[in-house]
């Protein structure tokens, strides 16, 4: 038996029963929910910090971005709010494609 513990993805019974293994689940509170939903991020950050090639990387990018649009709505917004947000954010401060690392900044 192997203890898990964690947030998993809506599917993942099914499949681990269609391999003939059983399993526990139970159903988290709202608390719980944005709690573990915060863990999984971490957890997939680190599993992208750790991937070795590019297709792995967008593999746990994509995995982030599924939780990161669960949080959304653990927040009160859905992921199209989330999206206006980031663009008008983009609009008001810039985004990253130029690639400027700020060094320092000095008093007048």
């Amino acid at each position: 038996m192997t203890t898990h513990n964690k947030l998993i993805r809506d599917l993942i019974p099914n499949i681990i029963e269609s391999t003939g293994k059983s399993f526990t689940t139970r159903i988290l509170d709202e608390a719980e929910y944005a709690t573990e939903l915060r863990a999984k991020l971490r957890e997939e950050a680190d599993e992208y910090f750790a991937a070795s090639s590019d297709a792995d990387a967008l593999e746990e990018l994509a995995d982030m971005l599924e939780v990161i649009h669960a949080l959304a709505v653990t927040h009160g917004a859905d992921p199209e709010t989330l999206e206006q947000i980031r663009v008008d954010k983009a609009v008001k401060r810039g985004g990253f494609d130029q690639r400027i690392y700020l060094i320092d900044v000095h008093e007048s």
